[in-house]
């Protein structure tokens, strides 16, 4: 008998440590937060390149936690206009700090110039900005227009 009862404790502590670890897993999957492009190691979800330039790059992630990446705002507005996902599924719409290499500014407040000057990978000739004052400043050096995200988003329709 005591034996039984050993077996039963031992299973349901097992059951016990597996439905923590199936939670545990669920909480994580479900997460809707932005994970950082891997320069060199992570591909555009629409064209495939490796990304590797770091100045430039966005990422979409859905209200479900799936998440694109994109190695030039070319590719992410060709994929965001596709139809593939409705634009009002995302939870996040990301674009990389031209000025500080590597980190997001939401695209949605975000300032840009396009310039032939600029050479992004997916030529877009797109750079994002922190601010007005700093995309002025390169839009005057690069000879560039200025543009807000809903001019940026019907440049690539």
């Amino acid at each position: 008998m005591a034996l039984e009862q050993k077996l039963m404790s031992w299973s349901n502590q097992v059951l016990l440590v597996v439905a923590l670890g199936l939670n545990i897993l669920c909480l994580q999957s479900c997460s809707t937060e932005p994970e950082a492009l891997r320069y060199g190691v992570d591909a555009c979800y629409s064209c495939k390149m490796t990304l590797a330039d770091n100045r430039f790059g966005a990422e979409l992630v859905t209200r479900k936690g799936k998440i694109y990446k994109f190695d030039d705002l070319n590719c992410m507005l060709n994929f965001y206009h596709g139809g593939g996902v409705d634009a009002a599924e995302f939870e996040h719409r990301l674009v990389i700090n031209y000025e500080k290499p590597g980190s997001f500014l939401n695209a949605d407040e975000s300032f840009y110039v396009k310039s032939k000057e600029i050479r992004s990978p997916m030529a877009s000739e797109l750079a994002s900005f922190e601010s007005y004052d700093r995309a002025m400043v390169h839009r005057k050096q690069w000879e560039g227009i200025f543009l807000a995200w809903g001019e940026v988003t019907t440049q690539f329709k």
